[in-house]
């Protein structure tokens, strides 16, 4: 008998390719779409009823089974409540690396399992690889560098990735959209979803507000002396690196450099400011090791799109310490941070605090 295979079909080019690779493979596979939001018919979405339509008429086409499971529910326990839970306290939520710890994997393995699968499989853009010699499977990056997801994957159990496939882990997005043009797909144009599918409208302050309206409260904004320069319309406007809505007449740009929840203050300084290398991660998940009992010397990802820098990951109680050698970019409480060995995933874990400010 064939070994079965669910795969979370999104309705884009990517999960439609890797499910025709694997029939193509001798695989018995299974299309599944997970309706995690009602949302405007919009081609970015990843998440309404014009994904489930295309990602049914990619099955039909593939010749395959194709199953639609309701996780609003869920969808709106893990993942927006957090985004909106997390936004007034100041911190910069990545609401995709829940989606994919709580739902793509963790549900669609229940239901995988349901269905009397072996395997599940995505369209993401990595790989994965057993060592015999640490007993480890191994998450590593894709071969594609501006498609890489290893960032957002980082919360994968060594039970998921031993019975997940990611058929797109060698191959570049171009070749992708050739296979989906060459078996007439409907999808093979379609654009990329956007990152927050649940805002169609990339309007997360409009959101956030509908959501929690007594959330946006004014307040001060400050120099990096603590002298008041201006006023802000509410936290949730902000984030760390940010110069928009700022509006302060200044000889050179400002940006947000901290945000305090407890006073309601923006803390506002120049570029240089804004560049730090000290901050506290906890809610630690480890994939290239078992755990962290002392100090290491890996890069660290600390945004999606951010070039991962060499840093020092000193293992201290409920979390780690991390120092990088040069300054980065605006370190966001609340965003994730991955630690890389090479093309490997070591771990990842939240930002939590930031300790310095580099001078």
């Amino acid at each position: 008998m064939k070994e079965r295979v669910v795969i979370a079909m999104s309705g884009g080019v990517d999960s439609s390719v890797a499910a025709a690779l694997l029939k193509e493979q001798g695989y018995d596979v299974v299309g599944m779409t997970m309706h995690i939001w009602d949302v405007p018919d919009s081609l970015r979405s990843c998440c309404g009823y014009k994904a489930v339509s295309d990602a049914q008429r990619v099955c039909a086409k593939l010749n395959i089974p194709f199953y639609t499971v309701d996780t609003r529910d869920i969808f709106k326990e893990k993942v927006i409540q957090d985004f909106c839970h997390e936004y007034p306290k100041g911190r910069t939520p990545n609401p995709c690396i829940r989606c994919n710890q709580f739902i793509k994997f963790d549900f669609l393995l229940n239901k995988a399992k349901e269905l009397k699968a072996d395997k599940i499989a995505t369209g993401h853009y990595v790989k994965v690889e057993y060592d015999v010699n640490k007993n480890r499977w191994l998450l590593k990056k894709g071969i594609d560098e501006k498609k890489d997801q290893s960032y957002v994957l980082y919360t994968m159990t060594q039970e998921q990735l031993s019975k997940t496939l990611f058929p797109l882990g060698m191959m570049k997005k171009t070749e992708v959209r050739a296979i989906a043009k060459k078996l007439d797909l409907i999808v093979a144009e379609k654009p990329d979803s956007q990152e927050i599918c649940f805002i169609p409208d990339d309007d997360y302050v409009k959101f956030l507000k509908a959501t929690y309206p007594d959330k946006s409260l004014p307040g001060r904004i400050l120099d990096t002396n603590g002298k008041v320069i201006g006023k802000h319309p509410g936290i949730i406007y902000y984030t760390i690196g940010q110069r928009r809505r700022i509006k302060i007449a200044s000889s050179e740009p400002l940006y947000v450099i901290k945000i305090d929840t407890e006073h309601n203050n923006i803390t506002v300084g120049n570029e240089k400011k804004v560049y730090q290398k000290n901050f506290i991660a906890r809610d630690l998940n480890f994939i290239g090791i078992k755990e962290l009992t002392e100090p290491i010397q890996a890069y660290a990802k600390i945004r999606y799109m951010h070039k991962p820098g060499l840093a020092d990951i000193k293992p201290i109680k409920n979390g780690v310490a991390v120092e990088f050698k040069q300054g980065q970019w605006a370190i966001t409480p609340g965003q994730a941070v991955v630690f890389y060995d090479n093309d490997t995933v070591i771990g990842g874990g939240t930002i939590n605090v930031i300790c310095e400010v580099d001078k």
